[in-house]
């Protein structure tokens, strides 16, 4: 490991695969992402904040074939509705990296190169239970009534074919080392369920497919006869975003650190944080790192795993399961940081939660048309009516304890603190009632309206990364001494 920089900051989501549309649950990870990436900004950091596809694999290719396209064609359609995302969640990333781009592949074999340098590459015959929905070959211990138990309703395959393997167990010390530090992973329940899978069942993992059976992935260097496992080759988007190796052709020396200026200050010198689903730990904690560790790069600062969003019946909301919502459905009709909100305050950072359009709409009405929305509509009324100028802000606020959610990545306690000081800034108002006090002593009912718009103002810029189109709009009106012309948050009926 190397010191840190705390000037650098790098953040990734996973990258989804494209053989669907893109569903309110991996909505979430982006989301959370986007909040960490803006509050690190805020604090003034240098942030690079990553997100893509991952591209290739067998369920790909079999959707492709399906629907009768043509596999790159089928990839490049599911890829723009992934890229449309920024625009409908208002997302701040710097890269979208796709891993059937011609840097990414070159990223992957080199980094391939780098395992089989060290001896961690070798070839074996394997035959077991192969899941295409988890991309994976799985044992009887995942099995659920005969069925994956993560795809209910499809049976593995029996494989039996020759492949590539990576040592996984010849980092058992250092992973377990890693996992030590208790900043490595959050929340803390995800960091031993990673250590229990070191300690009990992890083996050495394949890597590559036949391609005679398999032919979509990335080639393996110096053997045409398989193509690289979508997870190995998966893994290399969170460097190759970054301009991993710094080459555009592969070079037969091992990578000593020359790599573009993006992955020296983000990767090498920066802080990195991974941000997955509770489903990922063994493959981002465990074998992901692992694969770090043999290529000689620093590992993962810290991953944090957020839960599912679960819908009618507690079922996870996925595209297996074909009960996905699609975020642009909620954004058309209540917006983009109604969407936001939700996500961030009413689903738990860490455990499953349920998401119906009935919850959803319960809470906007109750926390954005009637909580914030009103109490906006309120305080900025007044301001207009009473006072002849926004009162002067000052630039001393202190948000240490706002920030310190952040820092421990609980994203639901950060809203929650800012839903508190609404809900204490609407109390004010019921127990002063600042309307009757300036109708008989105009000056002390100035001094209140004033010191309510100022408190408005610091929920304003506590809004920055949670909702920041409301922070922009909001601040805006302050500053300008105006009430909104139409409700911030329309009620619902």
């Amino acid at each position: 490991m190397t010191s840190k920089d705390k000037k650098y900051f790098y953040i990734s989501t996973t990258i989804p695969y494209v053989n669907a549309d893109p569903h309110i649950g991996f909505a979430l990870e982006l989301v959370q992402s986007d909040v960490i990436a803006r509050y690190q900004r805020l604090i003034g950091r240098e942030v690079f904040f990553s997100t893509g596809t991952d591209e290739y694999g067998q369920k790909i290719w079999e959707a492709s074939q399906k629907e009768g396209k043509n596999v790159q064609d089928y990839v490049d359609h599911y890829a723009q509705k992934f890229i449309e995302l920024k625009e409908i969640l208002n997302l701040s990333y710097d890269n979208f990296i796709r891993t059937t781009s011609k840097e990414h592949n070159l990223a992957a074999q080199e980094f391939w190169r780098l395992c089989e340098r060290k001896g961690d590459i070798y070839k074996k015959i394997y035959r077991g239970l192969y899941c295409i929905g988890c991309e994976r070959f799985i044992t009887e211990k995942d099995l659920l009534d005969g069925y994956c138990s993560l795809h209910p309703g499809k049976k593995p395959e029996m494989v039996e074919e020759e492949n590539y393997f990576f040592r996984l167990t010849n980092y058992k010390k250092q992973l377990l080392e890693y996992l030590s530090d208790e900043k490595v992973v959050f929340p803390e329940w995800r960091r031993k369920e990673a250590i229990d899978f070191v300690n009990e069942g992890m083996e050495d993992f394949s890597i590559s497919r036949s391609a005679e059976r398999f032919s979509w992935g990335i080639p393996i260097p110096g053997d045409d006869t398989q193509v690289m496992y979508v997870w190995f080759g998966a893994f290399i988007n969170y460097l190759s975003t970054l301009g991993w190796p710094g080459r555009t052709s592969p070079q037969p020396s091992p990578y000593k650190g020359e790599g573009g200026s993006n992955f020296e200050k983000f990767w090498q010198r920066g802080q990195t944080v991974q941000m997955a689903g509770k489903d990922m730990v063994k493959f981002q904690s465990v074998m992901w790192q692992g694969m770090l560790m043999s290529a000689g790069m620093p590992t993962t600062g810290t991953i944090v795993y957020h839960g599912f969003i679960t819908g009618e019946g507690g079922v996870k909301i996925s595209k297996s399961v074909g009960n996905g919502i699609h975020p642009n459905d909620i954004v058309s009709e209540y917006g983009t940081d109604a969407l936001r909100y939700f996500l961030l305050r009413e689903i738990s950072t860490f455990e499953d939660s349920p998401f119906t359009i009935e919850r959803f709409k319960e809470a906007y009405n109750a926390n954005l048309a009637n909580g914030l929305g009103n109490l906006v509509s309120r305080i900025l009324t007044l301001s207009e009516k009473y006072l002849d100028k926004c009162p002067e802000i000052g630039e001393g606020s202190d948000f240490r304890e706002y920030f310190s959610f952040f820092e421990k990545f609980d994203l639901k306690q950060a809203a929650d603190y800012v839903w508190n000081e609404i809900g204490e800034l609407d109390k004010f108002i019921q127990e002063t009632e600042p309307f009757k006090v300036v109708k008989v002593d105009a000056q002390k009912g100035k001094e209140i309206i004033a010191n309510m718009v100022l408190r408005l103002y610091q929920i304003a810029q506590m809004l920055d990364p949670i909702m920041p189109e409301t922070n922009i709009l909001l601040k805006k009106l302050i500053r300008e001494n105006k009430k909104p012309e139409a409700p911030l948050f329309p009620r619902k009926d």
